[in-house]
Formats: structure tokens, sequence, C-alpha cells
């Protein structure tokens, strides 16, 4: 993939473009076997991803001026490098971002200045779905540019005619996290269809969805696949998000629960399955604490943690617990390791390498464990 940005020295987050992409993922099977060493364990091939355009989501901090904002990351001492024709983004939501920036200008919409600590639009935040509709999140410090986004939406919409959710957060302080608490939709939808494969999921404006879809679809399809032959009745989906691995895994007969910190993910994912008919349920609350106080152990049990891993508590309660199978999906191969070295009594039985993010050191990896 060629980048303009990264040959002009203007963005370099894209660390291993330079290397041809069947040596990236060569370099990151290695990488996971190597961090899975001492666990025997039959390897697949590693997945691979479209090397461009495969981004479903773009997170832009917004700066310079209102008559000419720049839409990108932010640079040391401050200033924001416009990356508004980053080569990773889906054609949908790349298309998007040139009409987001003549919409600052149209609402009068103040960019925040880091080094001041002035202004009102921190972020611009824009997710596609796979049919090309959008989801448009706009982060700001308060509510003063409200009014005048709602002004402006029926522009926007005529701009952006597959525009299906917008919203408001609101951020009010100083500090480098993305979002705050408190969303405000202005559109009359606030859920944005995801569809996977056969299963309609939904995603709301604080809901977390997989980075790279066509990746997304493959790790449920893998996850369907290998559990296929397992006689489970019941299973849990921790880490649920909006409920990808239990909408996949829910078949007659069954009893699958979702668990995951986000209620607005939780409510996306009740929907996904009242809207399917697929049989799973969902419960706002922490993976851990839902595990240690259920009286019962599943058949099955999939975990998709963050970076930081499942951690000691989780680990030795699935260690313990006498659950048969475990599906891990890890963006972290270190945790991974060490959550394994925890659960020796779960042994990995087949395992796999999915580019999740090509052109990074950052891959997904999905282990299946037996005890």
């Amino acid at each position: 993939m060629r980048c303009d940005y990264y040959e002009a020295e203007q963005c370099r987050s894209c660390t291993l473009l330079e290397v041809p992409y069947t040596n990236q993922l060569a370099r990151k099977h290695a990488r996971a076997r190597e961090a899975l060493d001492d666990v025997p364990t039959v390897w697949e091939e590693p997945l691979a991803s479209a090397q461009a355009g495969f981004r479903n989501k773009a997170k832009m901090v917004i700066g310079g001026t209102v008559e000419e904002p720049r839409l990108g990351i932010l640079r040391p001492g401050g200033a924001v490098q416009d990356l508004r024709e980053c080569p990773l983004h889906e054609p949908a939501v790349a298309g998007a971002l040139p009409v987001l920036a003549e919409f600052v200008t149209a609402a009068r919409l103040v960019p925040y200045d880091v080094a001041t600590r002035r202004g009102e639009l921190k972020y611009v935040l824009v997710t596609g779905s796979p049919s090309g509709e959008l989801l448009v999140r706009f982060v700001l410090r308060s509510t003063e540019s409200v009014p005048r986004i709602r002004k402006h939406l029926a522009w926007l919409t005529e701009r952006l005619p597959h525009l299906a959710v917008v919203s408001v957060n609101l951020h009010p302080t100083h500090s480098a996290v993305l979002e705050g608490e408190e969303e405000i939709v202005l559109t009359e939808r606030a859920l944005l269809p995801m569809r996977v494969g056969d299963v309609e999921m939904y995603l709301r404006p604080q809901g977390f969805f997989q980075t790279n879809s066509q990746i997304a679809a493959a790790l449920y399809r893998l996850a369907a696949e290998w559990t296929a032959g397992l006689p489970y009745r019941a299973a849990w989906d921790l880490y649920c998000g909006v409920g990808g691995f239990a909408l996949h895994l829910a078949r007659p007969g069954t009893e699958v629960i979702g668990v995951e910190s986000s209620a607005e993910a939780v409510a996306a994912a009740t929907a996904s399955a009242a809207e399917t008919g697929v049989g799973a349920r969902f419960e706002a609350g922490d993976a851990t604490t839902f595990a240690l106080n259920s009286r019962e152990a599943p058949d099955l049990v999939v975990v998709n943690p963050p970076r930081r891993g499942i951690g000691a508590d989780l680990a030795g309660w699935l260690e313990s617990s006498g659950v048969p199978h475990v599906l891990y999906s890890s963006c972290h191969v270190d945790s991974l390791a060490r959550d394994l070295a925890a659960m020796p009594s779960l042994r990995p039985v087949r395992a796999q390498v999915l580019d999740m993010f090509p052109h990074t050191e950052h891959f997904e990896t999905l282990v299946l464990l037996k005890r």
C-alpha cells in the first residue's frame, strides 16, 4: 500500500508499511507462535486482510480553524495533521470525511486547541457499516454547539444520504480520554446495523465493534466452525461487546449469555438478538464478577478481553471451574500467554492469527482450549 502521508513523514502510524505484506503476516504468525512456544497446539495459516480500505471507523482529532479545519492526528506540540485522505478507511468512511470538514465550517464548530484549552469540537468519530451506512459522533466540550449541529443536520444528511445515526458526546475535561459519559442522539435512529454473514448486529454510539469488518466476519465464522462439533448446552460470551460471538454460537437447545461492562453495547446486542430471533441474552456487568458469582459453570466459555487479558482471578476461576472448552480471542499475545500459563488444565488444540490491523505489529489470535 502506498501512502503519501507516510512518505512525507506526516504520519508513521503504519509502522510496518515498508514491509511486504506477506512478510508482515509471517512476522505476526512467528510472533504468536513464539509467545505460546511452551504450549503445543495446531496452528492454522494466518488469515490475511485487505491491505487498504479496511478500517470501518475513523477517530479524527479536530484542529485548525472554523474556516480551515483539520481532521487527523495530534502531532507533538499540539498541532493536528490532517489525514482526510488516509488510504486505510473504507470507501464510505473516506468519502464522508471531506463533507464533515465542510460541516465544521457550516455549523461554525470551533476546533478545540490543546495548547490553549479553548474551543468546542474535540473529535469527529465515524463508523461505516458493511452496507455503507454511517454513524457520526461529534465529541464536544459542552452543549453550546448542539443547536447549530441540529440546524445544519438536514444539510449534512443531504450531502451524506447514507448517514443513519448522528450523536453528540459531551467531554468537558482536558484529558487524553477519547469521549465522555453523556451521549445525545440527534437522529430518529440510534442503532447502526452491522450485518456480519447471516447475523444482523447493531452498534450504538458508545458501543464497540471490531475495526476491520472483513476480519471480524472471519473471526465469528471461525468461532462457529471450531465449536460446531462441541456438545455445549450452555455457553458464556464474556467481554461480549455487541454480542458477536454469542449471536454466532447460539443454536437451538442452548442457553447463551453475553456479559459486557458497556450498557450501550448490551442494549445493541439485545436488539440484535430480538431482531434476528437468536436465543441469546445479555447482561451489563463485569465479566470476572459474573463468573465468580455464578453457581454453575457452562460447557463453553468465550473470552474476548482488552489488551490486558482476562487477569489472574478469571483465569483461576476457569482453571478450577471444570469448563470443558474455552475459546479465547486475544488482541495481545503476551497477555494471552500469561493467561494460558494460569490455566494449565486447559490446553490449546487449535490456533490462528487473524490480521485485524495490517501494517502494524498488532493482530488478533484465536485459540480453542480443551480441558
